[in-house]
């Protein structure tokens, strides 16, 4: 089996490099992909950000129950309406023995506005940040923020002298994530509980535990083995035999299998992501389609035609064995700012698709292109071709074009200008809240602002961006809340995007393992310990 050779090269490179002592614990998990880079601003995806956890930290964190918690910042503050002032840990150690200090934080916060940056619209958000004292910063944002505090979780902090040594002042994109300019993308130096030991992408990862981390940690793990399976079954038969610890996603027809194997268990669980889809309302012609000189996206009525044609709860029946929770809105119930009453799918009528699409003069139906990742997302692929097939019955015959997520992303990114007719995205705002969602996916996109960065199909309508504006400022629950669900009814009115589900949480473990299993199915090493 291709696994066991991957597997057993991982422990035989891991013997020459580490001498095991009486407490050492190698802890070996995989998932369906691999992490795209080691840029921690490179990339805005959950799985390469929990990834990169393992070696890089930020100023706040989350705890297994999505609680806020200080992390290279030990208490912060508002100081002012806009002005937000942190308090920095002291004694924390770079990997390479450097010292954390209020440069490093400052010269991260520049890094994430470079051009080949996936933390824009986060680090969009801050207007200003000012050195205090060595250990002290003052975070400046043009406008009211609540929410700050959580969006700064996922920018992890560099060393300022590391980067400019070695040219890596800039973030690398996927796109650009193997040229030679790309240290950062290669290379390590964060602060976090582990170093990367060594690094073959798309065949294995091995950390060793930073002896001079300032925590008192909770896991015992002091080396982990990461290994990339893109086959479900070849993941799940490494579970059960013994030769991992943790495995995910899990398909979740596997799930009563692995239950019932001895000495593995199934966890599950609601994952605050939603899947959705989303399609190119800016261009003039379609860049993948037969029909020429027009978008046919930029017509309501076809964008209706799609969502109608579209059947959820088969998605959920036959593709998610049930296991999915079928989604009219863009954000999960588990994120401020969901409203049970606007959670509306959009109704399978396939005789109304036909109606639409001959009102918008496509009687005849198109064609085009869908593109899908095929190792990101619960049955990613598998969605795509369902879609497909319920698009066909209309008149649209779609080719479903699914890629390994590096390649996915590094296609439809807005770094990569876009380059999709339509595709298929999964969304968990790392913040927990609907700013963040506004903010990323809904409002226009405004490259000098910072706004609508993974709004990848460009949709817009005017009236949104100042309702967010106002959502991200207010403070008033009912008022707030008043003004998301005005926004959301104008994206559903729009058809905007074409919201699937929420997926669920599907790892597998071996017993006696614990974790936390976190809503934004991020694996954090910190909480693993090994019997």
């Amino acid at each position: 089996m291709q696994f066991r050779k991957i597997l057993l090269a991982a422990v035989a490179t891991t013997a020459l490099a580490f001498v095991p002592g009486a407490d050492a614990k190698t802890f070996r998990y995989a998932f369906q992909g691999d992490a795209q880079s080691l840029d921690p601003h490179g990339l805005n995806e959950t799985f390469t950000l929990g990834f990169l956890s393992t070696v890089y930290e930020t100023l706040t964190a989350y705890d297994g129950d999505m609680n806020l918690v200080p992390q290279l910042a030990t208490s912060w503050e508002v100081t002012s309406p806009t002005v937000w002032r942190f308090n920095l840990r002291k004694g924390v150690k770079f990997h390479d023995g450097g010292d954390l200090t209020a440069d490093d934080v400052i010269f991260t916060w520049k890094r994430t506005l470079t051009e080949g940056s996936d933390q824009k619209v986060r680090g969009g958000l801050i207007s200003d940040v000012r050195k205090v004292d060595e250990h002290t910063v003052d975070i400046e944002t043009a406008t009211p923020t609540p929410t700050l505090a959580r969006e700064l979780t996922n920018i992890y902090i560099m060393d300022k002298e590391w980067a400019e040594k070695n040219d890596a002042v800039e973030a690398a994109s996927p796109k650009t994530a193997g040229r030679e300019n790309a240290y950062a993308s290669q290379n390590e130096n964060g602060t976090g509980p582990f170093t990367v030991a060594e690094r073959e992408p798309d065949v294995k990862t091995i950390f060793k535990r930073f002896d001079k981390h300032w925590g008192n940690l909770k896991t015992n793990v002091t080396e982990v083995i990461f290994t990339p399976i893109s086959q479900d079954a070849t993941r799940v038969a490494a579970l059960i035999s013994g030769e991992l610890d943790l495995v995910y996603p899990v398909p979740v027809q596997d799930w009563d299998r692995i239950n019932s194997a001895p000495g593995a268990k199934a966890l599950a669980g609601p994952e605050a992501r939603t899947i959705f889809l989303g399609m190119d309302q800016w261009r003039d012609e379609l860049l993948y389609s037969s029909v020429k000189g027009k978008n046919p996206f930029k017509d309501a009525r076809v964008r209706a035609a799609f969502a109608h044609a579209i059947d959820l709860d088969a998605i959920k029946a036959k593709v998610m064995r049930g296991a999915s929770t079928p989604s009219g809105l863009m954000l999960a119930p588990q994120i401020a700012g969901y409203s049970k009453d606007l959670n509306n799918p959009y109704a399978y009528d396939p005789d109304k698709s036909k109606k639409l699409l001959a009102e918008a003069g496509y009687g005849d139906g198109f064609s085009l292109t869908l593109d899908c990742p095929n190792n990101r997302y619960v049955n990613d692929e598998k969605i795509c071709q369902a879609a497909a097939g319920m698009l066909a019955k209309v008149g649209i015959k779609v080719d479903v074009f699914a890629q390994p997520k590096s390649k996915y992303f590094a296609k439809v990114s807005t770094q990569n200008d876009n380059d999709t007719s339509m595709y298929l995205l999964g969304w968990t705002p790392g913040s927990m809240d609907v700013s963040n969602v506004l903010d990323n996916l809904i409002v226009c996109m405004d490259k000098e602002a910072n706004k609508g960065q993974f709004n990848y199909g460009r949709y817009c309508n005017e009236k949104i961006t100042p309702i967010a504006n106002q959502v991200r400022e207010e403070t008033d629950p009912a008022k707030r809340q008043a003004l998301v669900d005005s926004a959301f009814k104008i994206l559903q009115d729009d058809v905007g995007y074409l919201p699937l589900h929420q997926q669920p949480l599907s790892w597998g473990v071996r017993d006696g393992v614990t974790v936390a299993q976190r809503a934004d199915n991020v694996l954090d090493i910190r909480s693993v310990v090994l019997p």
